[in-house]
């Protein structure tokens, strides 16, 4: 076969392999048999090996995988991938439902489709084409991991020729199917039996559950390995800077039309009591799906409605996730051991008999409080009832008092602190209890030092908390400034413990890794002020919180001489949040701290690497970016905030300034002029900052 008969027949090759495929694993409807299928997969193999040069990045044989990534690039979302309000209470719905009315009037549907218990997937097309794949991550950036979603059967690669926009995202959910996580669970069953493990160690080896399963398979670093654990993906919501349909329903049978695969579990509600129906409907039929669901997804339909409620710092106001009630089981309760956290906060944790639930093993759960305790009045080895929902850590929400132990004692909560021996004190109006020992207590201090590196604050990846551990244990660091200091000297063959007192191992710091720790430590120097600010730990600062301070005082200098008044100014800064930054910098060991970050040559200040001069002639003013601009709408928004304004996400009576591009909302104009809001241009803002 010459080289230009080559070129056709793999092009042929290409369109009915994916036209087969999308038969096959989105429609599920074959109308070739595998081995059929299979011949045309090996053709198209062999003509690729024989003409390397007409392979394409897309070609079905991709699938199968083989690329070996070391590390994950990280992605900035071009549009941040939110989380979703949750609840799991039928009456908060109700209020949910209540506040889009007030918002918007009753002239509104809802979709109502199933939460898929997977890991969240953003898939940018471009003219067609699959060109990147990226994780959640913190919601603004996350990982690379295009060359393993590439062996998931039911991605397209190149979609058929359709109305889709040249450039758009898609987002949507990788998951396993039951029957392939229960069948690779036999194969690893049959294999560590060959081995000789008994019941009790394959107990342990097998996979816990398809959500964990398939969260881990996307993040390995050899693909054809992926490949083999046959992922599947649901795909529910486009963004795209050109219109794509109205609603939102329009919008998953375009994804359809496309070629994506649209789950058919959503229904198009009028009204809550429908929406509650359709809740109703799969909790009951939940068991029956291939997949694991946790719950519902409720959206308002429209976009227009949507983009008019706008978003709050975390979440959409037009979206809520109804989360089904969780599995419980019953276990014995062994003990009730104390954490203390880098605040001093102490939680209370029961360590049980190791229980099946929820597809995991269950070992511990969280109590909280003393006054969870108490209510629970837990007596020692009772027998509880443990269940699992949204939190990570299971929680015990009763006692089976039919199986109390005769004149069993009372669990009376710690006086001390488990640690180091400090009187735990209980503040006014707060259910938790404190050790007070700030500077002395070991857990504390290594809590601040693993906040302190931490992926949304200063990103040390090559740090770990059991690094931390034991650079802490071995007298090399008491403050995350003494990791400025670090020499390769002291770090390299360090010798320490790791794990729990029933897994207790030596690890030593070889060459690779005293590089990188000093590496991670040297980059971090360049980490913006906002996350500086977070990483340094100061109670009730949050990420938010930190970036609002930042680029209120530009610098840590003036955040330091801020009074109260000053901080509670600050839009969403209240008083307790003001007296907690006041009593940090008031320390003498914190602004000791200050001192050392400043010498090792931190960000302690706003840069303008952004490219944009820094004014006030915006200040008290706020503003609402709606509609397609020359700029990028967060270029606009990067903007106001450097030239001191505010951005907010909805039309209301405080709204200052309108900037309205092409193709806005109807409805969000009307409101701001029924309102009396000043409407103005892109070229009217620019020349308020010029």
């Amino acid at each position: 076969m010459s080289f230009d008969e080559a070129k056709v027949r793999i092009a042929e090759l290409v369109q009915v392999i994916n036209h087969h495929n999308h038969l096959y694993y989105v429609l599920d409807k074959p109308v070739i048999s595998d081995y059929e299928f299979d011949q045309l997969l090996q053709e198209l193999i062999s003509l690729e090996k024989e003409h390397p040069q007409l392979q394409d990045a897309n070609s079905p044989t991709q699938r199968v995988g083989g690329t070996v990534t070391k590390s994950f690039q990280t992605v900035k979302h071009k549009y941040p991938m939110l989380s979703l309000g949750n609840t799991y209470s039928e009456e908060e719905l109700g209020e949910f439902d209540a506040r889009i009315r007030k918002s918007i009037g009753d002239n509104f549907e809802y979709v109502a489709e199933l939460k898929f218990d997977g890991l969240a997937i953003s898939l940018t097309y471009q003219k067609g084409r699959l060109v990147r794949a990226v994780t959640r991550g913190d919601g603004t950036q996350g990982d690379d991991v295009t060359n393993n979603v590439k062996t998931i059967r039911s991605v397209p690669l190149q979609l058929p020729a359709a109305d889709y926009p040249d450039e758009f995202e898609i987002r949507g959910e990788v998951f396993m199917h039951l029957k392939q996580f229960e069948r690779l669970n036999a194969e690893l069953t049959q294999e560590l039996r060959e081995k000789g493990y008994d019941d009790e160690e394959i107990a342990e080896q097998l996979y816990k559950n398809p959500r964990n399963f398939a969260s881990g398979s996307l993040k390995m670093q050899d693909s054809a390995e992926v490949a083999k654990r046959q992922l599947d993906c649901f795909l529910y919501f486009i963004y795209s800077d050109e219109p794509v349909a109205e609603t939102h329903a329009e919008s998953l049978k375009k994804a359809a039309a496309w070629g994506f695969k649209v789950s058919d579990h959503y229904k198009v509600c009028t009204n809550m009591e429908q929406v509650m129906a359709f809740i109703h409907q799969y909790d009951k039929e939940r068991e029956q799906l291939s997949y694991d669901i946790d719950g519902v997804v409720v959206k308002v339909n429209n976009y227009r409605q949507q983009e008019e409620l706008g978003f709050t710092a975390k979440n959409p106001r037009w979206a809520i996730s109804y989360k089904y009630k969780a599995q419980s089981a019953s276990t014995q309760l062994l003990k009730v051991t104390y954490q203390v956290g880098r605040t001093g906060a102490i939680t209370p944790v029961a360590n049980l008999k190791p229980v099946q639930l929820a597809g995991t093993t269950v070992k511990r759960a969280s109590l909280y409080n003393a006054d969870e305790i108490d209510r629970l009045d837990l007596h020692e080895y009772d027998t509880v009832f443990v269940e699992k929902g949204g939190e990570i850590i299971p929680k015990i929400t009763g006692v089976d008092l039919s199986k109390r132990q005769l004149f069993s004692a009372k669990i009376d909560y710690a006086s001390h602190c488990p640690e180091c021996g400090t009187p735990l004190v209980r503040k006014e109006g707060e259910a938790v209890h404190y050790c007070t020992n700030e500077q002395g207590c070991p857990p504390q201090l290594k809590g601040k030092i693993e906040h302190f590196i931490g992926r949304k604050a200063m990103d040390i990846d090559s740090l770990g908390a059991e690094t931390v551990s034991g650079l802490f244990d071995k007298g090399l660091i008491r403050t995350y400034a003494d990791l400025y200091v670090l020499t390769y000297e002291q770090l390299i063959g360090l010798e320490f413990t790791v794990g729990e007192d029933d897994s207790l191992k030596k690890r030593s710091l070889q060459e690779k890794s005293v590089r990188n720790i000093l590496k991670g430590i040297e980059d971090s120097k360049h980490v913006p002020f906002g996350r500086v600010l977070f990483a340094m730990g100061i109670r009730m600062v949050g990420e938010t919180v930190a970036k609002k301070l930042a680029q209120r005082f530009q610098n840590l200098h003036n955040l330091m001489r801020a009074s109260y008044e000053e901080l509670v100014a600050v839009s969403e800064i209240g008083g307790k949040i003001a007296e907690q930054v006041i009593k940090f910098f008031a320390e003498d060991a914190n602004k000791s701290l200050v001192e050392q970050l400043a010498a090792a040559g931190l960000q302690l200040e706003i840069k303008e690497e952004e490219g944009y001069e820094r004014t006030e002639k915006l200040a008290g003013k706020s503003f609402l970016v709606s509609g397609v601009f020359a700029m990028s709408r967060d270029d606009i928004k990067k903007l106001i905030e450097t030239n001191g304004g505010r951005n907010v996400s909805s039309v209301s009576g405080k709204l200052d300034y309108l900037v309205a591009g092409d193709k806005m909302g109807p409805e969000k104009l009307k409101k701001a002029t029924d309102l009396n809001i000043k409407i103005i241009t892109e070229q009217e803002f620019l020349e308020m900052i010029a």
